[in-house]
């Protein structure tokens, strides 16, 4: 070998770390969604904040409908909130959403979309139809304990019901800002939905 030629290096190995890229996806969506809303979001705006290929997006979501349910917190977390007893869960989804919303509404992807659907009004109804579906079956999961839907089961309508009042309740109190809501104590707001869902989910 020449003394002036240098031993080729060896290929450096690209770092395997599925769970670290996931997470910084679903981070770099859930603000890039909230920022510029659904409609002109694109995945290889969310690969490039994220530090990963539009590629590797793809292959974990599949889509990017499929990647805004995964960081929607409340659509994500639902499993979670959800969980426990059956006469208590208006109460864990009241508290779960105020908390959420009066944390960090202005970058929460569903007020997002709430603000987008007037633009692009038919994949906002889409995703919400997707929601609704997530959250009829979780919630299924809760109140009906396994058991196969029975004749005459409207849960698929209480859930609507569900979803329809809290981004009633998100619209005038985090984006329009209409009183009696927009100054109202988060405890008082959480009392007041809770007995709401309550009354939707259990009465």
């Amino acid at each position: 070998m020449n003394d002036r030629e240098t031993p080729e290096e060896p290929p450096r190995k690209r770092r395997r770390d599925p769970e670290g890229h996931r997470a910084a996806i679903l981070e770099a969506a859930r603000h890039t969604f909230a920022e510029r809303g659904y409609a002109r979001t694109t995945l290889r705006e969310i690969a490039g904040r994220a530090g990963v290929t539009h590629g590797l997006i793809s292959r974990q979501f599949s889509s990017k409908e499929r990647l805004f349910l995964a960081a929607v917190p409340g659509n994500r977390d639902l499993e979670r909130v959800a969980a426990g007893d059956r006469a208590t869960l208006p109460d864990r989804i009241a508290h779960a959403f105020v908390q959420r919303m009066e944390t960090d509404a202005v970058h929460d992807p569903l007020i997002a979309l709430v603000r987008s659907a007037a633009s692009d009004e038919r994949a906002a109804a889409h995703l919400l139809v997707a929601m609704q579906e997530h959250s009829a079956a979780v919630y299924r999961s809760v109140l009906c304990a396994g058991a196969p839907a029975a004749a005459g089961d409207d849960l698929d309508t209480r859930v609507a019901l569900v979803g329809s009042h809290m981004i009633g309740v998100a619209f005038s109190r985090y984006i329009a800002r209409t009183e009696p809501l927009a100054s109202m104590p988060p405890e008082q707001l959480t009392e007041h939905l809770t007995r709401m869902l309550r009354h939707i989910l259990l009465d």
